[in-house]
């Protein structure tokens, strides 16, 4: 009986050595993925922003933290589990799943790019007579939340897919730690620098007061004039940001372009700068023919589901 639970005990020891020792290497593992997905990172700081332009300056941060958590409940009670879940049962059908969030990404990007380059067409031909659709603050705030969420979500998938890969031949400890903590590293470094930047006005007019220093003065106001242009620049950077993610995430799934892209990045990898701007024009324009293909389809789909809803009533 003794010899039993000694036995017990020291296999218990056993496993919490091994245990720890997998949890000593988690600092390593969640710098390395952190580099891997930092390109992701900083799609998802340039999209953000633009989800509270227009709104109540003293709601941005409320609207920032409403995203912020419904990202991080996201990544850690749906999607790092989904990945273990699947790693383990069904590895083969995570990268048809990236896929789909890929293609909804340039379908999205492009969708916003067409509304840039025909909202002054539209506006020259007036509305035609259609109603206006009134919408009050709360329900424009709900709207761009969702709007904000449904985007992370793809990009979110994305990070813990790539976080997941990275540590799928270590220990379940190690797995779980890894996707746990880079969920919340990420999110709390996004959404941290995010709500900096919408802020950052505010910051600026704070020390464009008088009471302070003259050069304090002096840079305040210069934030506060740059800052629209800036956030003006960020929504460019965001739509282009999501052809190039979405494109790059299909590209992957795909050897043939895989490893075109990959090609084009050896080629070109004596010059590290020019071989990310390539990749990431040839994919921004991919992900742009792609977005337009899958709006023709939609528009079509809509159409065609649209008609046969009214012959079934006639």
């Amino acid at each position: 009986m003794a010899s039993g639970l000694l036995a017990l005990l020291d296999d218990v020891a056993a496993l919490v050595k091994v245990s720890a020792a997998s949890l000593d290497d988690v600092p390593t593992q969640v710098a390395k993925t952190t580099g891997k997905v930092s390109g992701i990172v900083i799609d998802d700081t340039a999209v953000t922003p633009k989800y509270v332009v227009g709104l109540d300056p003293s709601r941005e941060l409320a609207i920032i933290y409403q995203i912020a958590k419904k990202s991080l409940l996201n990544k850690v009670i749906f999607l790092a589990p989904a990945a273990l879940l699947l790693g383990f049962f069904a590895p083969w059908v995570i990268t048809p799943i990236l896929m789909c969030g890929g293609a909804f990404l340039c379908f999205e990007g492009y969708e916003k790019v067409h509304s840039m380059f025909s909202k002054h067409h539209g506006d020259e031909h007036g509305a035609g007579g259609e109603a206006v659709k009134i919408t009050t603050p709360e329900e424009l705030e709900k709207e761009r939340v969702t709007s904000a969420v449904r985007t992370d979500l793809i990009l979110s998938s994305e990070i813990i897919a790539i976080t997941y890969s990275t540590v799928a031949d270590q220990p379940l400890v190690t797995q779980i730690a890894v996707l746990f903590s880079v969920a919340v590293f990420i999110t709390a470094a996004v959404y941290g620098f995010v709500g900096l930047i919408v802020k950052a006005d505010d910051i600026g007019l704070h020390m464009a007061k008088e009471n302070h220093h003259p050069q304090t003065r002096r840079i305040g106001r210069g934030i506060v004039k740059f800052m629209p242009h800036f956030l003006s620049l960020l929504g460019y950077v965001g739509t282009a940001a999501m052809l190039w993610v979405g494109a790059e995430i299909i590209a992957h799934g795909i050897p043939v372009l895989g490893h075109a892209l990959e090609g084009m990045e050896h080629s070109l990898a004596s010059i590290p700068i020019l071989a990310w701007l390539a990749k990431a024009v040839v994919c921004a324009i991919g992900g742009l023919i792609l977005g337009a293909v899958i709006e023709k389809i939609v528009t079509f789909a809509r159409r065609f589901f649209k008609s046969s809803s009214k012959s079934a009533k006639a």
